[in-house]
């Protein structure tokens, strides 16, 4: 009975916890101040206030269930915005300290597998979204610059957090951005931007103009998938997380209608806990222990 409640406990103590979440969550970065904090109801996500708590409960959901989210570098399209500074979400999960944060202008143009970060990101949008045979090429590299010169990069600087969880088996940290389902209209949009501005007669700008609409168009009549980016540090390694697959979120953004319609969800190798026994194994072995007193007492009165 001794030897069956030793290996009861032991089995006890190396069952897996359930899977971890962010722990501790706070914001920061150069510009800590510029974050909104969305809510959800079955529908609608709706933004809040930016409480520890309201920051707590939209960062609790998975995969299946996202529920709302935090948005870092919320003012990144606006006028006046100051691309040289980030908002930074930082917590700790599974005892290690993770940092997301927003990008700035240098992430964009920063030196990333023989190119920039940026025109690396372009071509990888193109590529997982049946235009793979546009990236590098002339006209690529001209959608490119409008996107890069129209605001595309702030576009796609702001995530939106909606959780950071670990699979405390694998380490495993899987993180949710919640974006757009189909997000066509954020490429465009520079190509948009671009148009207004070929105003001229000549024969050169109106070629140019038919190419770029046909270009836009093509962009435009196509489901493309690509998420907002998140930098993130966590032990010891800074890197740049995004996603070109999203679920259906089944919510919107009760003001536009478009947000947040999409989960992507971006996953990073992560360190797996040290298990910690569950309380029920912790009375297991004290019911153990109590059950070892007594046979020793007994023992002792047979002696």
């Amino acid at each position: 009975a001794i030897a069956g409640a030793i290996v009861t406990a032991s089995a006890m103590m190396g069952a897996p916890a359930f899977a971890g979440t962010l722990s501790g969550a706070t914001i920061g970065g150069t510009q800590p101040t510029d974050y909104l904090i969305y809510d959800a109801n079955t529908t609608n996500t709706f933004e809040v206030a930016k409480t520890s708590a309201n920051l707590a409960k939209v960062l609790s959901g998975n995969s299946s269930s996202p529920t709302g989210n935090v948005e870092l570098a919320a003012s990144s399209e606006k006028s006046g915005f100051d691309f040289t500074k980030n908002t930074s979400l930082t917590g700790t999960i599974g005892g290690k300290a993770i940092t997301l944060s927003s990008l700035t202008k240098d992430d964009w143009n920063s030196a990333h597998s023989g190119t920039t970060f940026g025109q690396y990101w372009f071509n990888q949008v193109l590529t997982e979204n049946k235009f793979g045979g546009l990236a590098n090429t002339s006209d690529g590299l001209q959608v490119f610059n409008i996107f890069k010169t129209y605001g595309g990069f702030e576009r796609f600087s702001d995530p939106n957090v909606s959780y950071v969880n670990q699979n405390d088996t694998t380490g495993e940290i899987q993180i949710g951005l919640a974006g757009h389902l189909n997000a066509n209209s954020l490429i465009t949009k520079s190509l948009d931007a671009y148009l207004a501005t070929l105003t001229g007669k000549s024969a050169a700008t109106q070629q140019n103009r038919a190419k770029i609409t046909g270009l836009k168009n093509q962009l435009g009549a196509s489901t493309i998938q690509a998420s907002e980016i998140v930098k993130y540090t966590y032990n010891g390694v800074t890197d740049y997380g995004y996603g070109f697959s999203a679920t259906n979120s089944n919510l919107v953004e009760r003001g536009d209608g478009i947000s947040h319609s999409g989960n992507y969800e971006v996953k990073i190798k992560g360190v797996a806990p040290k298990p910690v026994p569950e309380p029920s194994a912790l009375m297991g072995l004290v019911g153990l222990g109590s059950l070892l007193a007594f046979k020793r007492h007994l023992l002792m009165r047979k002696a």
